[in-house]
């Protein structure tokens, strides 16, 4: 009797933080995966190479403080719809806005949430590095001179 694979979700914002989730690829195959991140122009094409396993949420920024409230509201109903269709037994992500609604509602249900801290960060916390630390099953830092301000974490070294 074959194993099924083990539903893994990836998601994250768009920009530095995907093309870190992104450099995880080798890794899609051996899981039965899917991506989740924001859509906007640099993210259009990645449905022609991930067919059916991406989604989006809608893409919005802090710096826009009348409309990324809405935005971030919409995104947590549409996390949680994307949630239950696709039930990941964990959620990998490198940050930041667009993962933090969907790793609460994961750590709700029970997916195991493994959090990369951003390579950008070398000596200051993210906002939702610093909510998901506190209940992540995995976090892991790409500089060592992160573990001070997460002491919990595991050092990863660079996904570059």
């Amino acid at each position: 009797m074959k194993k099924d694979k083990k539903k893994v979700l990836f998601i994250s914002s768009t920009g530095g933080h995907l093309s870190e989730l992104l450099k995880l690829s080798p890794m899609f195959e051996k899981y039965d995966y899917h991506i989740i991140t924001e859509k906007d122009e640099s993210t259009k094409m990645l449905a022609k190479k991930y067919n059916k396993r991406i989604n989006y949420l809608i893409y919005g920024t802090k710096h826009h403080m009348l409309t990324y409230p809405f935005k971030l509201l919409a995104n947590c109903f549409k996390s949680l719809y994307f949630y239950l269709k696709i039930r990941p037994k964990y959620i990998v992500t490198t940050g930041v806005h667009t993962a933090g609604p969907m790793c609460c509602i994961g750590k709700i249900f029970g997916s195991k949430i493994i959090y990369i801290e951003t390579f950008a960060n070398v000596t200051t916390k993210t906002d939702t590095g610093s909510l998901i630390y506190h209940f992540a099953d995995l976090f892991i830092v790409q500089w060592e001179e992160m573990l001070k301000l997460y002491p919990k974490a595991t050092y990863g070294g660079w996904i570059y």
